[in-house]
């Protein structure tokens, strides 16, 4: 999976980078998204393998940070890319005629920049915040990799402010995710007024491959807040958690490439 998930998002980089008829603002944004997603698999699988081959369970309060840091880095990008991504078509199927206008190179990079620096400075923030915090009680981590809320279960300071940090969060992931279903509305009610079949299918066409990534990418985290908090409740996030970084980095270059004939044709000419 690892392997699969690294290679693939490399293809999809050589490709958008290489392949001229690539070069438009909705591969920029895939681009970016295969960039995290290979950083996102990097941070995590590695020592999750190097586990499972010495069963050596340790890992370094650094490393531990680190890991963290791009953790919350990788997911807070992903958010913002496919929340970019849904504007891109949006303007694409319901105002064709002005995209070029909108979308041009120097708004993508721009807004690109943006929600980098926007991504570090947050996963920064965060970072730092739990750096500060003592863990006196126990230093075993409940979980499969570095995340924000088991190393808050561990500690022994008060976290009032790092829960008021993430439910700011939790609202921000809301807004992103209530701003692409607005998008995809719409994108429906625009399309659903095309007259011609083949007019429609060729605008679901140009969107369909973003959706299925938008539900991969909120679904686990959509089920992980509905469960009621209990000692099953973790299990069931440990494995949803792995569904969230393992097995959508993994999937995405593939729904990308097997359901795109310019990305299908840019392969070809490679």
């Amino acid at each position: 999976m690892y392997l699969l998930a690294v290679v693939g998002n490399l293809i999809i980089i050589v490709l958008v980078c290489v392949i001229s008829q690539l070069h438009t603002p909705m591969y920029f944004f895939l681009c970016n998204l295969s960039s995290v997603d290979a950083i996102y698999v990097s941070t995590i699988l590695p020592k999750m393998l190097s586990i499972i081959f010495t069963e050596d369970k340790m890992i370094s309060y650094y490393g531990c940070i680190i890991q963290l840091y791009f953790f919350i880095f990788c997911g807070n990008a992903e958010n913002n890319i496919l929340a970019c991504m849904a504007y891109d078509r949006y303007v694409a199927v319901c105002s064709p005629l002005h995209y070029s206008l909108i979308m041009t190179r120097k708004v993508c990079f721009i807004v690109g920049t943006s929600y980098m620096t926007f991504s570090a400075v947050n996963s920064l923030i965060l970072t730092l915040m739990i750096s500060t915090l003592s863990f006196c009680y126990s230093h075993k981590i409940n979980h499969v990799y570095c995340d924000i809320l088991p190393l808050m279960a561990l500690s022994s300071s008060d976290t009032w402010s790092m829960k008021m940090m993430i439910s700011m969060e939790s609202i921000c992931v809301t807004g992103t995710f209530i701003f692409i279903l607005t998008s995809y509305i719409r994108i429906i009610s625009t399309v659903v007024k095309i007259r011609t079949s083949s007019g429609q299918l060729k605008a679901f066409s140009s969107c369909s491959s973003h959706i299925i990534t938008v539900l991969l990418f909120f679904g686990p985290c959509i089920f992980m807040y509905l469960i009621p908090e209990s000692e099953n409740s973790k299990d069931q996030g440990k494995i949803l958690s792995m569904l969230y970084v393992a097995v959508v980095p993994m999937l995405n270059p593939f729904v990308y490439s097997l359901r795109n004939k310019e990305v299908l044709g840019a392969a070809r000419k490679m």
